[in-house]
């Protein structure tokens, strides 16, 4: 029970944190002052070792730990969104950015895990690397620690999401899949102009673009497998001139969602084998950009999977532990995933009682700020358990 009673001692330390950093959100890849903050923080601490970067937001602390070992990172992300906020709160932002998909409360979790390891570090075997990452909101600030070798000497990654559909106290720490891929796509289609009243004349591109759109729908209800969760979604449309001229170009873009590789592969050749021959039935040329982006979130090592479960378990009791679908939203967490063993779980923070009420990414999105110490307690015991174990 010691490191539930470390939580608890620092329980208003992390909210004193995080609402720090509420007040001062900053989009992906600027968190300049966060990072300046972030550093301090850890300098104050007493952390071993501190790593910043010269092009690139966010920092590493270190915990060196009594005996050698292996070593284990927990991730934080640290960037905010473009949301004017709405909270009402008196720590809100003033800045016309939000902390609406609760970094805040992953930087000071992350921080109040980092003061009980602190505490803890003479009985360590190994070390703890604290990344607090910049960048997750565009899918990608991740690949940066990646690939500049951050992950190197790194055995396991950690990583958790504070969530609003999930009850305040309660964690969603299941194994297999719980978030999709994330790619995104262009469809080009070129036909040629006429006058609109002789169509007959032209080869209309906004005729052929809806057609595709249709065609595009029927490879989600009756190709795929419908036990294979999938999204195709397009989300813009543009194209034309005039309202009495054939359209001669139209471009949409979109995105798809999946949970395996393969299924990602079939999207693409099954789109393009839709998209080039809908244009070719109607006389247009009618091509796909397809970009691979974010990877799914999978828990599939027994060992890390056991170690988080059991760490909920020992600390807040089997009661603690809560059921959730998986989510076809994504994450740049897999990056990490795709270089080393990792486990990503859910935090709750939904309660009726204080109106903790809106969905992440809502500007009125809030949290039960008293049960954020568990999340602390929750990633200390896992470095401490994959370490020592």
């Amino acid at each position: 029970m010691k490191i539930r009673e470390l939580s608890e001692q620092y329980s208003a330390y992390v909210i004193d944190r995080r609402r720090f950093y509420h007040s001062i959100p900053e989009l992906s890849l600027q968190e300049y002052e966060t990072t300046k903050n972030l550093v301090k923080d850890l300098q104050d601490m007493g952390i071993d070792e501190i790593i910043t970067f010269p092009n690139y937001q966010g920092t590493i602390g270190v915990i060196k730990g009594g005996k050698p070992g292996k070593t284990i990172m927990l991730r934080a992300d640290i960037d905010g969104l473009p949301v004017e906020e709405h909270t009402g709160k008196p720590y809100a932002s003033t800045n016309g950015n939000m902390h609406a998909c609760g970094h805040d409360c992953h930087m000071s979790m992350q921080l109040g895990a980092a003061k009980i390891l602190v505490d803890l570090k003479d009985e360590l075997e190994g070390n703890v690397k604290l990344l607090f990452q910049s960048g997750e909101e565009v899918g990608y600030g991740a690949k940066y620690y990646v690939e500049n070798g951050y992950l190197d000497d790194v055995d396991a990654v950690y990583g958790t999401h504070i969530w609003s559909d999930l009850e305040a106290g309660k964690f969603s720490l299941e194994a297999g899949e719980r978030m999709a891929s994330c790619d995104v796509f262009k469809i080009v289609v070129e036909g040629a102009s006429s006058h609109g009243s002789a169509p007959h004349l032209g080869k209309d591109a906004v005729f052929a673009a809806s057609s595709i759109v249709m065609n595009l729908q029927s490879f989600v209800s009756r190709i795929n497998n419908p036990l294979n969760p999938m999204v195709v979604t397009i989300g813009s449309i543009h194209g034309g001139q005039r309202f009495n001229i054939i359209a001669n170009h139209v471009v949409m873009e979109g995105t798809t969602r999946a949970f395996s590789k393969e299924a990602r592969n079939t999207i693409e050749n099954e789109m393009r084998n839709i998209i080039e021959n809908t244009g070719k039935a109607l006389g247009v040329k009618a091509r796909l950009e397809y970009d691979y982006v974010t990877n799914p979130i999978i828990n599939e090592h027994d060992n890390l999977n056991k170690i988080a479960q059991n760490a909920a378990e020992n600390l807040f009791g089997s009661d603690s532990l809560s059921k959730m679908e998986k989510l076809l939203g994504a994450e740049d967490f897999c990056f990490f995933m795709d270089k080393v063993p990792g486990f990503y779980g859910f935090i709750g923070c939904y309660n009726e009682e204080i109106g903790t009420i809106y969905n992440n990414h809502n500007d009125k999105f809030d949290v039960d700020e008293s049960t954020l110490y568990m999340g602390s307690a929750l990633a200390a015991q896992f470095a401490y358990d994959f370490l020592n174990n």
